[in-house]
This record gives structure tokens, sequence and C-alpha cells, in this order.
């Protein structure tokens, strides 16, 4: 299996906080990796530095044999990133957002059009698509962001907290929408702090807890290991 993502010894310092104190993890090809734990754990921040937009203060990410430090553009060219915080442009139609963004990313006038075409079917809004994206529900503008991120069938997805602040119905079609990607060859990173649903949802999981993996393995691996009912219990039982 292809290792898309190698993380070692990575760190991050504000001043005198330690927001990473070392971490390890990879991510294979068509895999969902997630990284779990409370706020502040230092989630978003290795989010954060592997899709480019924090520098560490140590250790080394590889992605695809590319050295972040010294190729970031070769990872930016490959990956895409989906903010927890993200929003959409309200005064645009939903369908010219996606074309405004497939404009970012496609060479040629026909390859826009590939992706607002793919993204139109990923977000599955219909009619809505016409409508302007200030009438949009916050499930509705999470799927429009999520068809952006996968639109051009990054090599990596990096998703902060997809489904954060969702209702069942549209947690549940963000979920799918995530693992029918991965089973075409997408590799997935994201972070939530909603274990039960990364029990569903993940491959791997790693605990993270003030900037240090706990524990790492698939979600039945970690319940055998601490004799545990599911992800939250092995989470305490980790921090003991």
């Amino acid at each position: 299996m292809t290792t898309v993502l190698k993380v070692e010894g990575l760190k991050k310092s504000y001043g005198t906080k330690e927001a990473l104190r070392g971490i390890d993890f990879e991510v294979q090809q068509g895999e969902i990796f997630a990284l779990i734990g409370p706020n502040g754990a230092g989630k978003t921040t290795t989010l954060r530095i592997v899709s480019t937009l924090l520098s560490p203060s140590g250790g080394k990410v590889t992605f695809l044999g590319h050295d972040l430090k010294k190729e970031p553009e070769k990872i930016r060219e490959n990956i895409s990133y989906l903010p927890e915080e993200a929003g959409a442009y309200r005064n645009l139609k939903g369908t010219d957002y996606l074309r405004f963004m497939a404009n970012f990313y496609a060479e040629t006038d026909q390859k826009a059009d590939d992706f607002v075409k793919r993204a139109t079917g990923i977000a599955d809004l219909g009619p809505a698509l016409n409508d302007k994206v200030g009438t949009y529900s916050k499930g509705m503008v999470r799927k429009l962001l999520l068809a952006r991120a996968l639109m051009t069938k990054p090599t990596l997805a990096i998703l902060d907290e997809p489904t954060s602040g969702l209702d069942v119905i549209n947690s549940l079609e963000v979920r799918e929408i995530i693992k029918r990607f991965a089973k075409e060859g997408i590799s997935v990173l994201l972070s939530s702090h909603n274990m039960l649903e990364i029990e569903f949802l993940s491959d791997r999981v790693a605990l993270i807890d003030k900037g240090r993996i706990l524990d790492a393995g698939t979600s039945q691996e970690l319940k055998d290991k601490y004799q545990a009912a599911n992800l939250e219990v092995v989470f305490r039982s980790a921090l003991r």
C-alpha cells in the first residue's frame, strides 16, 4: 500500500506554549485517518501544518516523497483543505461559487467544467444551486464546501471537523460522501472531537491530547486493547 503522508516528530510552539510535542503518523492511499481529542489537543494545528498554512517548529512532513519545508508547492498541488470555520460567498449562487472556485484550479475551461460537474454531483443540492448561498442552511453550505474540496479529486483531502454543527441527516450524508471518495482512492486526514462518528467513519484513529499522540490503531484494535465499548471510553482510559 502506498504511503501518501508521513509525519515524523512534528512539533509546533507558540512562544513558550507547545502545541505539538513530537507526533508521528502515516496516511495510506485510500485511507481515512482521524485525529481525535478534546479542544486544544493539537488536531487543527496538525492539519494546518500538513496543508502548508503553518510552518512546523520541528520534525518532518513528507507527502508522496516531497518534503513539506523544501517543496510546499508540490503538496499544495495535490491536496485540498476544508477548515471547520470555512464559509462561502453568500451573495453568489451555489453554482457560481463552484465555478469561481474551479477557475482557481483548472488550467482550461473544459477542466473547470469537469470540476463543476463533479462538484454538482457531490453537493447534490438540486435546484438550490441556483439560489444564493446566503439562503442555504448550515448543512447545505457544508455540503457545498465539501464539494469544493473534493471536486479536483485531490490525492489527500484534509477535513477539520467536517460535520461540526450539522444535524443527524446532514452529518450522515457528509460521512457517506467522504467514504465514497476514499473508496475511489482519495486519502483523507480529518479531525473531530466526535468519537462515535469517527468510529463509524475512519479506517484508523490516533488519540491526541496536549500535543502528543497517546495511541493509534483501528477502532476495533483500540477497543480490544482497552477493553472498551467505544472510543470515548478508550480515550478516557488512554489518558490515565
